[in-house]
């Protein structure tokens, strides 16, 4: 996997939370035991501590260190897939729900931000932009939907010449705006959870890889280099993290790089003549760009991905080009930070939720909508060990395929798929 080096990682560099979580030692017996220290397992541990469980989580590096810490802070209403083709998937009522579950997962977020005051920047708005003229017409279609069947009244359509006065750029053709959608610093996001967690009386361990798990009678023994727990309940949360740790589950999921670069501070002015209204965009590409504003007027900008085991040795340079596709005018500007993070994506892109023997939870493959679906996780994990599975069903029952020929074969066919559709994203209509 890869060891990631933060120098160039602008998230720590504004960072302005502080945890002191030490490295489990010894043996433990507890009600739940989480792995992954990320929102996944963050919101996990919160939730489940305010109801009482007590709870142990082990992250094998540091709190936010994986996706949750470095992603692009977008927090998005609805599911990866729009709401017509999950109609067509699993009737209207299903889809209605797994729409309200999404809904749910934005006012969580927003909820934990105002009842604690974390500080970590959230600004309403995000614009999803159509890179084809075919995708404009899905995106007319799919407000047309959420407006006149789903009462959705926060997200409209902006036609090309509207668009092209809140966004500096002629490559899109359309798109919708969001204003129940947001962006936030997602490190900080994560640690002010965290923070929160602790303080309900969950215990957080950084430093502490998993080796081993282990079925123990109706318990589960989990071990790691200096100490074992056993537990009752047992919450998968690694992600794209989750190596070999758990092979039954792992391939569901696929791991893959993605990175961002963040520009020189560019000052108010130029900041809101790119964006003018400091929304979050997100675009309709197979492999997307997604970008923002940063409070201190930076352009802080996704693009691009790999799927091996390393990333690019210059970053900044790897994802110039996609920028510079966006926003051609930048080209003289300096990039001072470039990063990368492994997230995990499905065959569906529907995140997989699952419950395995009554005891082992696991919330993964987030396809890039993660803040707000991982955080949601927590919630209802916890109120599924309560005795209310009805949410975290819900998700579990979007059936989510394993890749074919599993771990061992699902690289060749994810590079073969991702040269497909990026042609699609080059030549199509």
């Amino acid at each position: 996997m890869q060891k990631h080096t933060d120098s160039q990682q602008y998230y720590q560099q504004t960072c302005n939370q502080s945890l002191s979580c030490p490295t489990f030692s010894g043996e433990k017996e507890v009600d739940l035991c989480i792995i992954g220290g990320g929102l996944t397992g963050i919101s996990t541990a919160y939730h489940s501590a305010k109801s009482g469980l007590d709870c142990v989580l082990l992250e094998a590096e540091t709190i936010g260190f994986g996706a949750s810490g470095r992603n692009g802070g977008q927090v998005s209403p609805g599911q990866r897939l729009d709401q017509a083709t999950l109609e067509a998937k699993v009737g209207t009522a299903q889809a209605r729900h797994l729409w309200q579950l999404a809904l749910d997962s934005v006012d969580l977020v927003r909820e934990l931000i105002d009842t604690y005051q974390i500080p970590c920047d959230f600004t309403p708005g995000i614009l999803h932009t159509a890179f084809k003229p075919s995708h404009a017409q899905e995106m007319r279609e799919n407000v047309q939907l959420l407006q006149s069947r789903y009462g959705y009244e926060d997200c409209r359509y902006i036609e090309r010449d509207e668009l092209s006065e809140m966004l500096a750029s002629s490559r899109y053709h359309g798109g919708e705006l969001d204003m129940r959608a947001g962006h936030l610093h997602p490190l900080n996001f994560t640690l002010g959870l965290a923070l929160q967690a602790q303080k309900a009386g969950a215990s957080l361990y950084e430093n502490s890889r998993v080796l081993d798990i282990k079925s123990v009678g109706d318990k589960l023994s989990i071990t790691t280099a200096q100490g074992k727990i056993t537990t009752r309940k047992l919450v998968l949360g690694c992600n794209g993290y989750l190596g070999k740790l758990f092979p039954k589950v792992a391939g569901k999921i696929m791991p893959i790089n993605n990175f961002i670069v963040t520009t020189a501070p560019l000052g108010e002015e130029q900041a809101r003549a790119l964006i003018r209204d400091n929304v979050a965009v997100a675009d309709s590409k197979f492999v997307i760009n997604y970008f923002r504003m940063t409070p201190d007027h930076r352009l802080l900008f996704g693009g691009g991905e790999n799927y091996s085991s390393r990333f690019p040795a210059d970053i900044k340079n790897f994802v110039r080009p996609y920028m510079l596709e966006i926003f051609p005018q930048l080209e003289d500007t300096e990039l001072e930070h470039g990063w990368g993070g492994t997230l995990a994506i499905t065959m569906n892109r529907m995140p997989h939720f699952q419950c395995l023997d009554e005891r082992i939870y696991v919330a993964q493959g987030y396809s890039g909508h993660g803040v707000a679906l991982a955080t949601l996780a927590g919630k209802l994990i916890d109120q599924s060990i309560a005795g209310d599975p009805s949410g975290f069903n819900a998700m579990a029952s979007y059936p989510t395929p394993t890749f074919p020929g599993g771990t061992l074969l699902r690289y060749p066919a994810l590079v073969a798929g991702m040269l497909y559709y990026s042609l699609r994203d080059r030549f199509g209509n």
